[in-house]
């Protein structure tokens, strides 16, 4: 699993993860609205999908908001649905 990133020249977090020996990407796009981030849409590389991995890059995602002091605004069904699941998670939520 490769570090989390905010590329913001591309409003999208991306995160690795390996995927039978070759790293492929899980990402995020977003739309800024000051400290707050817009969650639009999450998708795995087909290669990961069943894996875990987009849930794992979510809770990374989430750590990052809250260590960086972000508010996340989840507008994908599948960010929703993720952070239904994880209320432990809902003060980054805003």
């Amino acid at each position: 699993m490769s570090a989390f990133k905010d590329n913001a020249a591309e409003q999208r977090f991306e995160q690795g993860f390996d995927a039978g020996g070759e790293e492929k990407p899980v990402w995020a796009d977003y739309a800024s609205q000051g400290e707050r981030r817009v969650i639009l849409h999450v998708e795995a590389d087909p290669a990961l999908r069943g894996s875990g991995a987009a849930g794992r890059f979510m809770q990374s995602l989430a750590e990052h908001a809250r260590g960086e002091g972000l508010k996340l605004q989840p507008r994908c069904g599948y960010a929703v649905a993720w952070h239904k699941r994880h209320p432990d998670y809902n003060d980054v939520l805003g």
